[in-house]
């Protein structure tokens, strides 16, 4: 049985509750036990409430503080202690726990996942901005503290689970698998009027709103690009993009004797968040199952980054170095949130990034002193006010 004290941050979102129903599945077959430390969400006071009342955490914390109030009313009668504010989300990271789940999307998860770095355990990290804006330092804080640093997106869990972590030296290439998402062959003069509806709407995935949208400009692939350079400490070059529209293997391993391992599933984020809560171990429940007969045949494809040119950008912002990954995913963020509002068309998505990275390419460094964290906030502050002025600009222009 697998029994873990578990804290998890952005419990509200959709990785947080596939954790929470995994925790839950698991117990009720017997296969997990599990003691919560600390669950935190924004602004979903009924959803925090309901899943503090079945947990029975230690502290429930909402992200707003105009919230806590309502918080506090909805637990009254509970005795979990309640608190509210980004400070109060970083100090939630902080308490002791075996394991850590970091899903709180954007870079609003980027504090609480570097304090959780430090503590000893177990980091289950989904935040990609964590490992974009600072990965090299987030992973030596992980090592530093004596804690691990598990991966959560199914692409990077894939590669996580037949890489030779201690001979690295076997890998000759990694190959991320994408979806194509829902424009994988529409035209590129057809994207023009596409809308957010159409846009969150993933063939094959269950996610929010703006990694979905990231996933349909794909420029989700890019920022995992990214982040597997960092995890694996892979140079660009040697990391691929194949798109697979089934969303079966969800990732490879190429190795220097010809040899490609993949590890494969149905879609289901449950099977990383699994494999996260009890590596070194495996997690019994009620997984669905990989039937190939049934499947038929699986299809591959080259990434078109005519028709995706966040891919193409992530790719220079890897080459880059310095503050270009960070600027990416700022710039990213702030155009896919626009797109969402109906600020922005899809894509302009693309351009925004585009620009917001010309202009401060060259201009803007990264500081070599103080907190990494603090660093890469202030820069990301940067870019999104950059890109903030882009987004005005196209969609005065529209």
């Amino acid at each position: 049985m697998i029994r873990r004290r578990v804290t998890v941050l952005g419990s509200t979102g959709s990785v947080g509750c596939s954790t929470l129903e995994l925790m839950d599945q698991a117990e009720r077959a017997g296969t997990g036990a599990f003691e919560v430390e600390a669950l935190t969400g924004g602004a979903n006071i009924a959803r925090l409430a309901e899943q503090a009342r079945r947990w029975k955490p230690r502290v429930a914390v909402t992200a707003d503080p105009s919230r806590l109030n309502e918080l506090r009313d909805a637990l009254s009668d509970t005795g979990i202690e309640t608190a509210a504010g980004d400070d109060a989300v970083v100090e939630a990271a902080t308490r002791p726990a075996d394991w850590i789940m970091a899903s709180i999307v954007g870079a609003a998860g980027l504090r609480s996942a570097w304090a959780a770095a430090s503590t000893g355990a177990t980091l289950a990290l989904a935040n990609k901005e964590s490992l974009v804006c600072c990965g090299p330092a987030l992973i030596k804080r992980v090592k530093a503290g004596g804690g691990r640093l598990v991966p959560v997106d199914s692409e990077h869990s894939a590669i996580f689970q037949v890489f030779p972590h201690e001979a690295p030296e076997q890998v000759e290439r990694l190959i991320l698998t994408a979806s194509g998402g829902p424009f994988r062959t529409t035209p590129r003069e057809a994207l023009t009027g596409i809308t957010p509806e159409q846009a969150v709407a993933h063939p094959n995935w269950s996610m929010g709103a703006k990694i979905s949208v990231d996933s349909a400009t794909m420029a989700n692939k890019g920022l995992e690009m990214i982040e597997a350079a960092y995890l694996f400490d892979m140079p660009a070059d040697r990391i691929d993009v194949v798109v697979h529209p089934e969303s079966i293997i969800h990732s490879l391993v190429e190795y220097v004797d010809g040899s490609t391992l993949a590890q494969m599933g149905p879609p289901d984020m449950k099977t990383p968040i699994a494999c996260a809560l009890a590596w070194p171990e495996r997690l019994a429940w009620a997984a669905p199952k990989l039937d190939l007969a049934v499947l038929g045949r699986l299809t591959f494809e080259a990434p078109d980054e005519d028709r995706f040119p966040c891919l193409a950008l992530a790719r220079h912002a890897l080459a880059a170095g310095g503050i270009a990954p960070i600027v990416y995913n700022a710039a990213n963020e702030v155009a896919a949130l626009a797109f969402l509002a109906r600020r922005l068309t899809f894509l302009n998505i693309a351009a925004v990034v585009a620009d917001t990275m010309e202009q401060m390419m060259g201009s803007v460094t990264l500081p070599d002193h103080g907190d990494a964290c603090d660093s890469a906030l202030a820069i990301d502050t940067m870019a999104r006010r950059v890109a903030e002025t882009v987004v005005l600009r196209l969609n005065k222009a529209a």
